[in-house]
C-alpha cells in the first residue's frame, strides 16, 4: 500500500492548555487507523485540523503525497477528506435525500430539482446502509441509529479518499453496526481510507488495521492491531491499569423483592403490551436492535409519551403518570441518551445543570439561595469527579465524558426509587465508563433498581442482572445473566428465538 495522507508535527493551543503537542503520523491507501484516548487527549482537535474546521499553529498535513493547507472543512472536502462527527449535523425538516445530497443535488437547466434522480441516487444509499426509511422521509422523524447512518452515508456519497468516522456506533445496534463494518471493509478494497475514532475497544479489533493511542495532547504510541490487546490499550489510553471494566469494587447488596411493576404497556405505533418487573439491587437491562421501542418505552415511563395504555406500578401503588412531573413526583428519573439536544443545557454553567431538577430545593420564598447552590455543586463535582475549573464554566466547554457525568449528577442527586439509563456511556472514554458504572452500581446498592438502555451489547452483559430483550415493540424474552451472551440475545433481538420459551 502507498500514503494517502501523512501528518508531521501538528500543534494547537487553547487557553490554558496544549490540545496537541507536535503529533505525526500517516495513513494508508486501503487502510483503518482507529485513534484511541480518553476524553480531552486531543483526538477531536486533531482531526479537526485534518479536515479542515481548524487550523493548526504548527505542522503541516500531506494528501497523495502534496503538502495542503485547508482553510475550511469545505476546503478538506473538495480534496477529498471528510469527516462524519459524533454530534449529527443533519436538517430535521429536510428529507433524507436533500440531507444525503445537500448542496448537491441535481438541477435543470433553470436551476429547478430533478426530485426523480434526486430520490433514484439517494436510494442507492439508504440500500447500501439498510436504513429504514423512504427518500421523501424527514430526517427528524428517523430514531438517532438511522439518523447517524444517513449522516455516514452522506459522507460516503461525496467518494472522499479520507472519511474521518467520530464513534459512528454510538447510536447502532449490532445489526447495523455488522452492516456498516461490512460497508467499511468492501470500501477498503477501492482503496477508501478511514481514520476511525471509537470509545468501543471491542471494535477496534473487528475494523482496523492499526491503532493510535493519544494522552494529553500527545500520541502514545502506534501499534498493528495483531500486537496488541484490549489491557495493552487501556493502560496506554489512561496510564494506569483498570483491570476489570464491568464487575470493579462489589458494593452491591443482594437482588432484592419485586417493587416496580411495568404490565401490558402499550403506545400506539410503538410497543405493544409490554411487561417487566424491577426489583431492588439489580440492574435491568433493556435490549433489542434500532426501532425495537426500548427508549419509547423509558419515555412513556418517564411521562414523555401521554397517549398510553397499561399499568405502571410502584411498591404495588398503581401510578398515574401524564407528564414528567408526575413521574419525577412518584419516584421516577430518566437521563436520556441524547444529552446536548435533550439533557444538558449547554449554554449555562455547570452549577446551574447539577440543579436543575431540583430547583425548589434552592429557592425560598422565590429567591434562589445562591450559598447553597455553591455547596451542592462543588460537592457532586468531587462526588462524581467531573473535571471543571470552575462550577462556572458552561457545559458546553467539558468534555463529553464530563457533560455525562454530569447528567448522572443531575438525576441521581435527586435520589429516584427507579432510575433508567438511556445509552449511559455513549461517547465517553473508557476511564469515564468505569467510573459509571461504579455509579450505576453504587446507586443501587441502596434501596433502588436500574434500568439500563444501551446497544453496546458487552455493556448489558457486563453490567446486568437480567436482560430484556425486545423485538418489533414487544418484549420477547427476559435472560438472567447465566443465560444471557450475546448469541441468544441477538437471536431475541432478531426474531430468531420467538417460539422458545421466554426465561424469567
Amino acid at each position: 500500500m502507498s500514503e494517502i495522507l501523512r501528518v508531521e508535527g501538528l500543534k494547537k493551543r487553547f487557553p490554558g492548555v496544549i490540545a496537541v503537542d507536535d503529533l505525526s503520523f500517516f495513513l494508508e491507501k486501503g487502510e483503518v487507523l482507529a485513534i484511541l484516548g480518553e476524553n480531552g487527549a486531543g483526538k477531536s482537535t486533531l482531526t479537526k485540523m485534518i479536515c479542515g474546521a481548524l487550523k493548526p499553529e504548527e505542522g503541516s498535513i500531506y494528501l497523495d503525497g502534496k503538502k495542503v493547507t485547508f482553510n475550511s472543512a469545505r476546503d478538506a472536502m473538495n480534496a477529498g477528506v471528510a469527516m462524519v462527527y459524533q454530534e449529527l449535523s443533519m436538517a430535521g425538516s429536510m428529507t433524507l435525500a436533500e440531507n444525503i445530497f445537500i448542496s448537491r443535488q441535481p438541477v435543470n437547466r433553470i436551476g429547478f430539482v430533478k426530485t426523480v434522480e434526486l430520490h433514484e441516487n439517494a436510494q442507492k444509499y439508504i440500500d447500501m446502509f439498510g436504513i429504514n426509511a423512504t427518500p421523501s422521509t424527514l430526517v427528524k422523524r428517523l430514531p438517532m441509529g438511522e439518523q447517524q447512518l444517513v449522516e455516514i452515508s452522506k459522507a460516503v456519497s461525496m467518494k472522499p479518499k479520507v472519511l474521518i468516522l467520530d464513534e459512528p456506533t454510538s447510536s447502532l445496534a449490532e445489526n447495523n453496526i455488522t452492516r456498516l463494518f461490512e460497508l467499511i471493509g468492501r470500501l477498503k478494497k477501492e482503496e477508501y481510507s478511514f481514520i476511525y475514532i471509537t470509545h468501543k475497544l471491542s471494535e477496534i479489533f473487528k475494523i482496523a488495521d492499526r491503532v493510535m493511542v493519544m494522552r494529553d495532547g500527545k500520541r502514545i504510541g502506534i501499534r498493528n492491531i495483531e500486537g496488541v490487546n484490549e489491557e495493552d490499550l487501556i493502560t496506554m489510553m489512561v496510564g494506569r491499569e483498570i483491570k476489570d471494566l464491568y464487575v470493579g469494587e462489589n458494593k452491591r447488596g443482594n437482588v432484592r423483592k419485586e417493587y416496580f411493576s411495568v404490565r401490558e404497556l402499550s403506545l400506539t405505533g410503538k410497543f405493544k403490551g409490554v411487561s417487566f418487573d424491577l426489583r431492588k439491587g439489580e440492574i435491568l437491562g433493556l435490549s433489542g436492535l434500532i426501532g425495537a421501542g426500548r427508549t419509547e418505552v423509558a419515555r412513556t415511563i418517564a411521562g414523555l409519551e401521554t397517549e398510553f395504555t397499561g399499568e405502571i406500578a410502584l411498591e404495588g401503588k398503581k401510578l398515574k403518570i401524564k407528564n414528567p412531573r408526575d413521574a419525577m413526583e412518584a419516584g421516577i428519573g430518566y437521563i436520556t441518551e441524547d444529552r446536548k439536544n435533550l439533557g444538558l443545557f449547554l449554554d449555562y454553567a455547570v452549577s446551574a445543570n447539577l440543579i436543575a431538577p431540583s430547583l425548589k430545593e434552592f429557592s425560598k420564598r422565590g429567591f434562589i439561595r445562591e450559598d447553597g447552590i455553591h455547596e451542592f455543586s462543588n460537592a457532586q463535582v468531587g462526588r462524581f469527579n467531573i473535571v471543571t475549573p470552575s462550577i462556572r464554566q458552561k457545559m458546553m466547554n467539558l468534555s463529553g465524558g464530563n457533560q455525562q457525568k454530569c447528567l448522572l449528577a443531575m438525576w441521581m442527586s435527586r435520589d429516584p426509587a427507579v432510575l433508567i439509563f438511556d445509552e449511559p456511556t455513549r461517547g465517553v472514554d473508557v476511564g469515564a465508563k468505569s467510573e459509571i458504572y461504579e455509579k450505576i452500581r453504587e446507586y443501587v446498592s441502596g434501596d433502588h433498581g436500574a434500568i439500563v438502555i444501551s446497544s453496546d451489547l458487552s455493556e448489558l452483559l457486563g453490567i446486568c442482572d437480567r436482560i430484556a430483550v425486545m423485538y418489533h415493540g414487544k418484549v420477547r424474552g427476559i435472560l438472567k445473566k447465566e443465560e444471557a451472551s450475546e448469541e441468544t440475545v441477538m437471536s431475541y433481538a432478531s426474531g430468531l428465538s420467538l417460539n422458545k420459551r421466554q426465561a424469567y
